[in-house]
């Protein structure tokens, strides 16, 4: 079983252990049910621990942060050209 430190998820949560735990459930609950992974994890994790390392790695979040975590215009224009660098480069 994986560990996920607190203080790094309840952001994604909203601050909110409560939202955090539904959020967990929700996201296991869909695992269960055959939904894919968003992360590489090895099949032997439970579906809980699944859903903990998602949240944690900002690819599940509730609705009402998630501008928090989503990629600013300014960084993805950087992005975009270090892309574009980097495709020059290897050329």
């Amino acid at each position: 079983m994986g560990y996920q430190p607190l203080e790094h998820l309840l952001p994604k949560a909203g601050n909110s252990i409560y939202k955090l735990v539904r959020t967990a459930a929700n996201r296991a609950m869909e695992l269960a049910d055959g939904q894919p992974k968003l992360i590489s994890n090895p099949s032997s994790e439970k579906v809980t621990t699944i859903a903990l390392e998602e949240i944690l790695n900002a690819k599940v979040v509730l609705k009402e942060v998630a501008d928090h975590f989503a990629p600013k215009e300014k960084d993805m224009k950087e992005k975009s050209s270090e892309k574009e660098t980097v495709t020059v480069e290897s050329k």
